[in-house]
């Protein structure tokens, strides 16, 4: 197997140290622009690559920033990968992504991997069964900044960058309420997740505050799958009557629709549906999916933005910052049955 060019090849063919190539391509002030372009020519020449791994050994640190997302395969997720790598990038660090599966066990060990790499920086979005943060803090007593985005929790000190759930519950219920309907159900997750709670609060504020009375069983806590939202339609809520559906995903939102179309229902004329996110596939369903959009590169931007303002900052890396994005509700015709205020 061929081996590897190193330093002290450079070094000798330039007749200089190593410790002389290392501070050149690593563009040390003391190092002057010749040397520099020569070692670089000759790096080149013999296609010399760093050992980053080795440079993070003896530095402690990497410019690799973890990542970590419940699922890959969402386009929300995707978009907010987009994002912190665009501020990433720009700034020389690169991203390193993982999912956790929603499994916390497989969440811990993504986090214990990214330390063993020495990350700079660890950005997640906790899974929705995630209720034990110690995996974190041991990050953080490593000196690793967390950035949480969309998923977060008030049990781990970090900087967030979040939706204002709360707005985009409220917005959605709101707009049903003006539609005219009068029994609304709400899809939520279990409790565990910060945005389920916000998003189901702003349900219940809007109910109250447009004079509709509340019933507990028009709440479903699920998965929020598509076959959740199916099963709601065909089981759970077989037997009631309901006109309205605010779903806290746009997936369980599809379900609703494909299994009340399955009954002959007429969205938005028997039931109004809104989901949460405005994943691609809403705009593109028949009717067409009414939505909350989260923004969620600019929620990815944002999360990066936190990072660099943590650590650039003179303060001590203890000290967490937050960034709340105003949501958008796009109306589409699975909820317009009434011209829209």
């Amino acid at each position: 197997m061929k081996r590897k060019p190193t330093i002290q090849d450079i070094a000798a063919k330039l007749d200089i140290t190593p410790s002389t190539v290392s501070r050149a391509l690593n563009n040390h002030p003391r190092i002057s622009a010749s040397t520099k372009k020569a070692v670089q020519r000759v790096a080149n020449e013999i296609n010399y690559r760093p050992n980053f791994v080795a440079s993070a050994l003896r530095k402690g640190t990497t410019q690799l920033l973890g990542l970590v997302v419940p699922r890959i395969d969402r386009a929300f997720f995707s978009s907010v990968i987009r994002g912190v790598e665009e501020i990433a990038l720009d700034k020389g660090y690169s991203v390193i992504v993982a999912q956790s599966n929603e499994d916390i066990n497989r969440e811990r060990d993504v986090i214990k991997a990214f330390l063993n790499a020495r990350v700079a920086g660890i950005f997640c979005s906790l899974g929705k069964n995630t209720t034990e943060f110690d995996h974190y803090l041991e990050a953080q007593k490593q000196g690793v900044p967390i950035v949480l985005f969309d998923r977060t929790t008030t049990a781990i000190d970090a900087s967030k960058a979040v939706i204002d759930d709360y707005l985009g519950g409220y917005m959605a219920t709101e707009h049903l309420i003006k539609q005219g309907c009068k029994r609304i159900v709400h899809l939520t997750s279990h409790q565990v997740s910060n945005i389920y709670k916000e998003r189901q609060r702003g349900y219940l504020d809007a109910l109250n505050d447009n004079s509709v009375e509340l019933d507990d069983t028009l709440v479903i806590r699920c998965d929020l799958q598509v076959e959740d939202g199916i099963n709601t339609v065909n089981n759970v809520l077989a037997n009631e009557y309901y006109d309205g559906v605010f779903s806290a995903s746009d997936y369980a939102a599809l379900g609703i629709m494909q299994a009340l179309k399955s009954k002959g229902k007429s969205i938005p004329q028997d039931v109004c549906v809104v989901g949460f996110s405005n994943e691609p596939f809403t705009e593109f369903v028949e009717p067409a999916l009414s939505t909350v959009d989260q923004f969620p590169e600019d929620m990815g931007r944002a999360a990066a933005d936190l990072f660099f303002k943590q650590i650039e900052s003179d303060l001590d890396l203890s000290t967490t910052y937050k960034t709340m994005l105003q949501p958008q509700l796009i109306i589409r015709k699975s909820s317009k049955r009434l011209k829209s205020n």
